[in-house]
C-alpha cells in the first residue's frame, strides 16, 4: 500500500484521508492533542505538528517524509483576500518539515489570490511564480501541484447555515468531494507542476444557493456578471467530471 502524508488534517485532510484510505496508509499532522486519538482511532499514523509564525530553528524535518509517495499541504499559509499577512517564519517552519521531499506534492492555495473584480479569471491571471503565497513553495518543491481551491462546502458546511451578505453576489464553491476526486485522479495520473482552479462549474449567486438549501423558490434571473474563477483547465486536462458541479445542490 502505497503511504500518503497530510500535513494539515483539519476539515477538509479529514475528508482526504478518508476518501483515500483504502488505497493509502495515511500520514496526517495536526495542531492539537485533542485531535490526535481521533486520527489514530481511523487507523492513521498521527503526528503533533505546530508551525509557529517565528521561525523556529528546532524545527526538524518530519521523520516519515522520505519514505512517503505523496505529501498534501493542507495548512492555511496565505491571508485573506486584500490581506497582507507576513508568514515568512511559518513557511521557513513548513520547508525545514518537508526536508528534500522529492515526491508528489499538492500545495491547497485559495482562489482568494484572484482580485475582487468582475471578471471571468484563469490560471494564467495569476501566475504561481508571481503569487507570494504559491511561490514560496515551487521555489523549493517546483514539482509542487498548486491547487487554488474554492469556498469548501459540503456536509455540515452549507451557505444557508452562516450569516451572509452580498445576495446578489455570485459563488465561486467547491464541494469536499470533488477536491477528493480531483486529487485522486492527480494522483493516479502523477501529476507534478499543475496549477488548477478546483470550482464548480455553475455560478448561482448567493441567493440562489441559501434558497435551493432551504426549500424555497428563487424569482431572480441568474446572471453571469461577477467574480468567476473558471475551472475550465483541470476539466480538459484531468477530463474531470464534477459529483456537485451546482452549488445549488451541495446540501444533497
Amino acid at each position: 500500500m502505497k503511504k500518503l502524508g497530510i500535513i494539515g488534517c483539519g476539515w477538509l485532510g479529514k475528508h482526504i484521508a478518508e476518501h483515500l484510505s483504502d488505497r493509502y496508509e495515511i500520514f496526517a499532522t495536526t495542531t492539537t492533542e485533542a485531535k490526535l486519538d481521533g486520527l489514530k482511532s481511523k487507523g492513521y499514523q498521527a503526528f503533533l505538528v505546530k508551525f509557529p509564525d517565528e521561525p523556529h530553528a528546532e524545527m526538524e524535518q518530519w521523520e516519515v517524509a522520505s519514505g512517503l509517495d505523496a505529501i498534501i499541504i493542507a495548512v492555511p499559509f496565505s491571508g485573506l483576500r486584500g490581506t497582507k499577512i507576513p508568514m515568512t517564519g511559518k513557511r521557513q517552519n513548513l520547508l525545514r518539515f518537508i526536508g528534500d521531499f522529492k515526491g508528489q506534492l499538492f500545495y491547497t492555495s485559495s482562489t482568494g489570490i484572484y482580485p475582487d473584480t468582475e471578471k471571468e479569471f484563469t490560471e494564467d491571471d495569476q501566475p504561481a511564480e508571481q503569487v507570494e503565497s504559491e511561490s514560496f513553495i515551487l521555489e523549493k518543491f517546483p514539482q509542487a501541484n498548486i491547487l487554488r481551491l474554492g469556498g469548501l462546502m459540503g456536509g455540515d458546511r452549507l451557505l444557508k447555515n452562516y450569516n451572509i451578505s452580498n445576495l446578489d453576489q455570485l459563488v465561486n464553491h467547491i464541494h469536499y468531494a470533488d477536491i477528493c476526486s480531483v486529487i485522486e485522479k492527480m494522483l493516479d495520473s502523477r501529476s507534478v507542476s499543475k496549477v488548477y482552479n478546483v470550482i464548480a462549474p455553475v455560478h448561482p449567486n448567493k441567493e440562489e444557493v441559501i434558497n435551493a438549501q432551504k426549500g424555497l423558490p428563487y424569482s431572480g434571473t441568474r446572471t453571469d456578471t461577477g467574480r468567476i474563477i473558471s475551472p475550465e483547465k483541470m476539466i480538459s486536462e484531468l477530463n474531470f467530471k464534477f459529483q456537485y458541479p451546482d452549488p445549488q445542490y451541495f446540501h444533497r
